[in-house]
This record gives C-alpha cells, sequence and structure tokens, in this order.
C-alpha cells in the first residue's frame, strides 16, 4: 500500500485538519461493515480494503464496530471486538497526511461499554458512539449516568437508534439531559421517524450547551432533506454518519457537497441535490430491506460491496442474517435505475490496490 490518501484529491478538503475538527465542520462517516470469509471468520485483507476505500473516496472518517459492522462483534466469546477496531485504526495510519475521524461503537451496560471505550482510547479512536443496543435493562437515567462515565475517556456521539434494530424511544427530555453532559459533542439522529427527529433537535436546544453538539443525520431514509434543513431552533446537519453510506461514497461526499452550496444559495446545487432525493431513498429501501422490517440491511450493503468486487459474499456472523423475500429482485432494479448513484469505476480502478 503505497499511495497516500493526499494524493487523492477527493480528500484533499480533509488534509492537514485535526479529527475533532473535521468532525464539527461536517464530513461524510461511512459506517464501516464487517468482512468475511465463507467460513464466517474474518477476512482481513477484505476489512483493509474496505477501509482504503472510504478514506480514498473522500470520507473524512470512519465508524467502526458499529451497528452495520455487526452488533455481535460485541460478544466477548467471538474475540472480533479489538482485531477489527484495530484493522480499521492501522489501516487508517496509513494514510500519513490526513488524520481521519475514527468513530468506535460502544454498546452494552456501564461496565462493558467503559471496557470497550478503554479499549478503543488504547488503539487511537477520537469518538465514541454510543448506542442504546444491549442496554435495554438500563432506565433512561442510567442510559445518561452511562454517557457521563464512558465520556470519562472519549468524546461522545450520542445515537437515536431506530427501535426496528435494536434501539428505543427516548423523549426529548432525554436529550436535552444528553445535551447537558459535557462529553457529549455530537449526536447521530437515526429513528427513521421525523418525529422523533424533531424530539432531538428541540430537546438539544433547550440545552445551553446546544451549540457544542454537532448533528449528524443517520436516517438512511431521508438523507438529502437531512443534510439541506436548517431548523427554527437553527440546528442543522453538519454531515452523515450512515450505513448506507457505506456503499457508493464518492456518491454520497457528492452529496455533501452539492447540500453545502445549496444552503450557500446555489440553485444549481440545490436542483441536483434534489434529483438524488427520491433515487436515494428509493434505493435505500431496496439495500435495507425496508419492506421486510429491515430484516435484510446488512446483507443488503454486503451485496452491493460484492458486486464491486470490494467483499466475497454476504456471510454475516449470524448465519440467519440474509437477504429478505424479494430484496434480491429489488437490488437488481434499483442497480439498473440508478447508475448515476454508483462508484464502480473508482472503485474498479483502485480495487487491486486496496486488496493488496
Amino acid at each position: 500500500m503505497t499511495k497516500t490518501l493526499a494524493e487523492t484529491s477527493t480528500a484533499a478538503a480533509h488534509d492537514r485538519q485535526e479529527p475533532m475538527d473535521i468532525f464539527h465542520s461536517g464530513t461524510v462517516i461511512p459506517a464501516h461493515p464487517l468482512a468475511l470469509d465463507a467460513s464466517r471468520r474474518l477476512d482481513e485483507r477484505r476489512q483493509r480494503a474496505l477501509t482504503r476505500y472510504y478514506l480514498e473516496a473522500g470520507a473524512g472518517g470512519v465508524a467502526v464496530a458499529v451497528h452495520t459492522t455487526q452488533f455481535a462483534i460485541h460478544e466477548p466469546g467471538r474475540g472480533l471486538l479489538k482485531p477489527v477496531l484495530e484493522l480499521a485504526s492501522t489501516t487508517a495510519a496509513e494514510y500519513a497526511d490526513h488524520t481521519p475521524v475514527l468513530v468506535a461503537g460502544v454498546c452494552g451496560p456501564t461496565e462493558q461499554a467503559v471496557a470497550e471505550a478503554e479499549l478503543a482510547a488504547s488503539l487511537g479512536y477520537d469518538l465514541i458512539l454510543l448506542a442504546p443496543y444491549g442496554a435495554s435493562e438500563l432506565s433512561d437515567q442510567e442510559l445518561l449516568d452511562r454517557t457521563r462515565a464512558v465520556g470519562e475517556i472519549l468524546p461522545v456521539i450520542g445515537f437515536y437508534l431506530q427501535p426496528a434494530v435494536g434501539g428505543r424511544l427516548l423523549p426529548r427530555p432525554f436529550w436535552r439531559q444528553l445535551a447537558d453532559i459535557p462529553s457529549v459533542v455530537g449526536v447521530k439522529v437515526a429513528p427513521f421517524d421525523r418525529y422523533a427527529t424533531l424530539d432531538v433537535v428541540h430537546g438539544i436546544a433547550d440545552s445551553d450547551r446546544h451549540g457544542d453538539v454537532t448533528f449528524y443525520t443517520g436516517n438512511d431514509d431521508h438523507i438529502v432533506g437531512d443534510l439541506l434543513a436548517t431548523y427554527p431552533t437553527g440546528t442543522e446537519f453538519a454531515g452523515g454518519l450512515l450505513g448506507q453510506w457505506a456503499v457508493w461514497v464518492r456518491s454520497a461526499v457528492t452529496l455533501l457537497e452539492l447540500a453545502r452550496k445549496a444552503k450557500a444559495g446555489d440553485d444549481n446545487a440545490l436542483r441536483q441535490a434534489m434529483d438524488m432525493d427520491v433515487a436515494l431513498t428509493d434505493a435505500n429501501a431496496a439495500i435495507f430491506d425496508a419492506r421486510n422490517n429491515f430484516h435484510g440491511c446488512i446483507p443488503g450493503i454486503h451485496e452491493v460491496l460484492r458486486r464491486q468486487g470490494l467483499l466475497d459474499g454476504l456471510w454475516c456472523l449470524d448465519e440467519n442474517e440474509v437477504l429478505g423475500p424479494g430484496q434480491l429482485d429489488e437490488i437488481e432494479r434499483i442497480w439498473t435505475a440508478y447508475p448515476h448513484l454508483r462508484d464502480d469505476q473508482f472503485v474498479a480502478e483502485n480495487l487491486d490496490r486496496w486488496l493488496d
């Protein structure tokens, strides 16, 4: 691996910036998948290739050990959490002229979450994305206490995870109290629900620290709308931390730039962004298997990456986690319908080097 990120024009805007500056200014952060072989063992070669793809496509960072990486890697018996986090960190370090944002997903009860955050800190991660997954027995107040404990180790991104994939409903006052915690520097809003999204916006606006909390969309069903919106509170989404952005990352980088130009008054950029809106939501519905309540979400992401040669198969840690009924046909439909969203040529030109 000899080519540095500084040699790729798409990431030039991030060169020489510190990770926290990149995060607060807003960027594309793909949720990193887990590359497995046919025996459902970690495929280190392809895991590194994915990280290289994201960074060279122009992403400002990666989020690892999150839902898209499969929450099962947090199970101690699998022995996967440390090697997966370490692979992303050491691969990112190949890019000597760039300092990508490294986000580690953390979940479970407080003791587990703190231990995972300590591991992430030891491996050079910058931020913790603190998921409610695995903490169903904790009250809302205990979730806040868990946030304070984790925040003593690394800065925290709060996470509104949709209930269909392991999240829970969290009321407006929760988000005000979360924002009051000094270590909370951002929030990923991903309830896939406009009303719940407003709860986060208004809750954080009620906090005296609202200006210190950077908003990232995780609403894969409403990416363009979130990136273009300015709320009456003054809240704006600076970027996205998304499973949808685990694929077609060059397109994601273009979309974020179009959104910025549109909000600065560029009508042509606004039209281009809006042209992507329905196409991207339609594509996401197929990839995430919305018709089957997101059962095939992760295999759907894998299928896109498999078609591009980045993954060798759709294998998940749970052998029952497969494409939903009719999902493959839907992916084929959107694959044909929206070639402008894909970055197949970019991947094809670089794949052999990323796999080297």
